[in-house]
């Protein structure tokens, strides 16, 4: 500390540590060195995004122990909002800044440099209890468990594989188009049956990708919000499936694609598949019209990307709003049958007003039900199309999809990046609200990105396309067991960091694949790697006794290329985790607190971590 100006980390300098809600007191304090001649110090705070009217707050006097001079003041908020600070001071010379610095530290500069930042969010911001309990599993739905219950109404177009065991379907047809219109034949009966493995693995909430009618496998072209795909089963079957998970512990969440339908579908049907003069593309008077923003009408229009198969809606549309979040409306039609919440695919893209109506509209129908967003970045300060979002200030999301430790974690167990793996971590629990971080969903694979064990262990996939990938998708035994240690590692970070662990399925199966459609692969029943999955069961059973472990404090006690470790008090338990990302033992220093701890987990030899090994330690 002796050489430090500020640590917006450290609470001698920021007291409480990170975001803080409404009304609440925040106290900085900066150290200067006498020897520097500073004086003067003053808070320079600025509202996101307002920068011409900072608010200047004089920083008083505290003590000085012969070597530093200790300056304070107080911040308060009464309303949410997202705020930067940075300090000035006077220096011999003229005004100076104290700035952040890349890890974080406060510098002085002759220039205005980067800040800190200081989330001020609702206090009546409240997160579901169940999002921190159990943990998340991940089903894209095709893929998971095929019941061969007989389907009725099957949409044409689609054709099923005969062989579960093999690769979807990755080459484009004739056209060179690739359609995704390959099935395995998952459902929701087969989902079910699962129940009691699921709960195996210390399953607290299922995330199912979209289970409604779609021509795709992915269904993230949305043909019928009002009904379940018929190759999935019926409404009745994901009746059940809450039903029965729920008397299991188990909530549901499904994933509301309502930024864009399909063009193949009710309400713009393009290819006329539901008659020949409904929907917004046919007919110039259909009631879904003003839904779909056209420049051209019908042949140019809004889309997703620019996928004309993904014509883009238009959230601010009345009747479009009043369908999805009306007393009537897709939302409360889904929780009436059970669901517990929904997962906003592409969040980044919903206007904010319609993000207010979802929450409060769910919030009315259900009360406990969860809201998660897909955001990529740190959600706290996120920009989308030029606009700062608050996803995170209160009614709007409860939590989002933590991309940024997943990062992190793989980055540190593969290549030893010590340096991101920590700022990463304080990076978010520092931005975020308690409440939120604690129910992060954790992942290192989706249906979006590489299989955790292709990218702890394969060939990076870079710039590749589909055709490399297909060819280089198998791994070689001594990839895999190398990536199956290295998951392992990965995993015990996942589990044991601030949120909850979110895991996709198969990864604890041994799946591996690269980018969609091989991270889609049929989850391996009868050929599980049956090591991998008592390794993830035994993770679950962890988190199931250590309740609180989402929220628990955490403190970074080492972090470098070769071991991480760090310790999570929930107040009546304390733990110690460490991991060893080498190939050698590696000595750990273990806290005066934790000496003679059980060990819940992997152990030490000799007082050292063995190779590519782990431990956490409880004195509970």
């Amino acid at each position: 500390m002796s050489t430090v100006l500020y640590d917006s980390r450290d609470p001698r300098c920021k007291s409480p540590f990170g975001a803080i809600p409404t009304d609440e007191v925040a106290t900085f304090r900066v150290f200067l060195p006498l020897l520097y001649q500073l004086r003067d110090p003053c808070l320079v705070v600025y509202k996101a995004d307002r920068w011409e009217q900072p608010e200047r707050i004089p920083m008083a006097f505290e003590s000085s122990d012969g070597v530093r001079a200790r300056y304070a003041c107080i911040f308060y908020a009464p309303d949410p909002q997202l705020y930067f600070y940075r300090f000035s001071v006077q220096g011999v010379n003229g005004p100076l800044w104290i700035v952040r610095d890349q890890d974080g530290f406060g510098v002085l500069s002759p220039q205005e440099g980067a800040m800190w930042q200081l989330t001020v969010y609702d206090r009546g911001l409240s997160v579901p209890d169940f999002l921190h309990q159990g943990i998340y599993y991940q089903i894209f739905p095709d893929r998971f468990c095929a019941s061969g219950a007989p389907k009725e109404g099957v949409p044409s177009g689609r054709w099923m594989h005969a062989d579960w065991y093999e690769l979807p379907n990755y080459r484009p047809d004739r056209d060179g188009q690739y359609t995704n219109s390959d099935y395995f034949g998952g459902d929701l009966e087969g989902i079910r049956q699962k129940l009691p493995y699921l709960k195996s693995l210390g399953v607290g909430t299922l995330y199912l990708n979209p289970i409604f009618e779609a021509h795709s496998n992915h269904r993230y072209n949305t043909a019928d919000y009002l009904k379940v795909d018929p190759l999935l089963g019926s409404e009745e079957d994901l009746r059940r499936l809450c039903r029965e998970a729920g008397e299991l512990g188990i909530r549901v969440l499904l994933d509301g694609v309502f930024n864009h339908t399909g063009a193949d579908s009710v309400y713009f049907n393009k290819n006329r598949r539901y008659g020949e003069h409904t929907g917004a593309y046919n007919d110039p008077q259909s009631p879904y019209r003003s839904w779909y923003q056209f420049t051209h009408y019908p042949d140019k229009y809004e889309s997703w990307w620019g996928f004309l198969e993904l014509p883009s809606l238009n959230e601010k549309d009345p009747s479009y709003t009043q369908f999805i979040c009306g007393p009537q409306g897709v939302l409360k039609h889904w929780l009436d049958c059970g669901v517990s919440g929904w997962r906003l695919d592409v969040a980044d893209e919903l206007p904010d007003g319609f993000l207010d109506q979802l929450c409060a509209s769910v919030r009315a129908y259900r009360p406990d039900a969860a809201i998660i967003g897909e955001v990529w970045e740190d959600a706290s300060n996120k920009v989308s199309y030029g606009q700062r979002r608050r996803y995170l200030l209160g009614g709007q999301l409860d939590s989002v999809m933590n991309y940024p430790f997943r990062t992190a974690i793989l980055n540190y167990i593969r290549y030893g990046d010590c340096s991101g793996f920590y700022n990463t971590v304080m990076g978010i629990l520092e931005n975020y609200p308690r409440p939120v971080w604690a129910g992060l969903m954790n992942c290192l694979s989706t249906h979006d990105v590489e299989r955790a064990v292709t990218a702890l262990a394969g060939e990076p996939t870079g710039q590749n396309d589909r055709e490399w990938q297909g060819h280089n998708n198998t791994l070689s035994p001594q990839r895999y067991a190398l990536g199956k240690q290295l998951l392992k590692l990965a995993a015990v970070l996942q589990y044991t960091l601030p949120g909850t662990p979110c895991l996709y399925y198969g990864d604890e199966a041994g799946l591996y694949g690269y980018k969609d459609p091989f991270n889609r692969s049929c989850y391996p029943w009868g050929r599980e790697d049956g090591e991998l999955v008592a390794f993830f069961q035994r993770l679950g059973q962890l988190r199931a006794g250590c309740p609180q472990l989402a929220g628990a404090d955490f403190c970074m006690a080492c972090c470098t290329p070769q071991v991480a470790a760090y310790t999570r008090d929930g107040g009546t338990y304390s733990l110690f985790v460490a991991v060893n990302r080498t190939d050698t033992p590696q000595p750990v220093s273990i806290p005066g607190d934790f000496e003679g701890a059980q060990a819940l987990f992997g152990g030490l030899e000799g007082g050292q971590l063995p190779a590519y090994g782990a431990v956490v330690l409880s004195t509970l």
